[in-house]
């Protein structure tokens, strides 16, 4: 790998939590697969277009741009080397030849100038150890017709669906884990439009979007996701087992309010952000 800016990150992405969303990649990707329908709207890839996939995981939206850029080439690029193991595994699983899959920090990683169309994340620009420097990078290896999509969360509220869902859990969680850190980098729009605009991008529009996450079949699988994500396993180290089963019940109890005939789907909200190289042409 080349120089890291974000060594934290990139030892806690090759540790432990690395390897749970690398084995359980299907249960992260259908938490979050609902917004990638807005998300790819706002990317508008085109057949040919040269598209990177910054802080692309397990590889689920690189696979979906590399299906829709089919006479181009697509780039994944994350620090993890066990979620690019698995992304590798189910690119070449599915048959998907226009995809590369580098370990790397985005942020100073080498990069074409002009080389890509699209940059895309689903979530990862939200880990750089110093984001006007990382879009600015980033912003050097699109080409001048080029343009940025990607989506982070939005402050969760004490009333929202995951916090009613999670309130027996919520005073344990005192921490971010390792991997978790920077995950509230971007939360408020005009931070979102500062960064890009000291790192050059124009035509910066940060516009909200709703999905149900899908958390698990029932609501005792939901419960058992939960409790095995990295921030909760971190803060629940040190804590009595007689505890932590007492809490994950009342967890479970919450969590039966979102099950439907599809599986347990809390609501979640996302920013889809996006913004352009240099100034889009007028429309006469």
């Amino acid at each position: 790998m080349h120089a890291i800016a974000n060594r934290q990150q990139a030892e806690a992405w090759n540790d432990w939590e690395g390897v749970h969303w690398a084995e359980h990649s299907e249960r992260y990707d259908a938490m979050m697969g609902a917004f990638n329908e807005p998300l790819f709207a706002a990317a508008d890839i085109k057949a040919d277009d040269r598209v990177l996939d910054v802080g692309c995981g397990t590889g689920q939206t690189t696979r979906i741009a590399a299906r829709q850029a089919y006479d181009a080439n697509v780039v994944g690029i994350d620090l993890s080397a066990p979620m690019l193991e698995r992304a590798r595994r189910d690119a070449a699983a599915e048959g998907i030849g226009n995809v590369t899959f580098e370990q790397g920090d985005a942020q100073v990683h080498p990069l074409p100038d002009h080389g890509f169309d699209v940059l895309l994340s689903r979530g990862g620009v939200m880990f750089f150890a110093d984001h006007a420097a990382a879009f600015t990078h980033l912003r050097r290896a699109l080409a001048p017709s080029g343009r940025l999509a990607f989506l982070g969360p939005q402050p969760s509220g004490p009333d929202s669906a995951y916090a009613r869902a999670t309130a027996a859990l919520s005073p344990f969680l005192r921490e971010a884990s390792p991997a978790a850190r920077g995950m509230g980098s971007l939360l408020d729009p005009a931070r979102i439009r500062q960064v890009l605009a000291t790192a050059g991008f124009t035509d910066i529009d940060v516009v909200p979007a709703e999905a149900p996450m899908a958390l698990g079949a029932t609501a005792g699988d939901a419960a058992d996701f939960l409790f095995a994500m990295g921030p909760t396993r971190y803060n629940l180290r040190d804590v009595d087992p007689a505890t932590i089963s007492r809490v994950r019940a009342e967890v479970q109890d919450a969590l039966a309010e979102f099950e439907t005939s599809d599986g347990v789907r809390i609501p979640g909200s996302v920013w889809i952000v996006t913004a352009s190289r240099e100034h889009s042409p007028s429309v006469e």
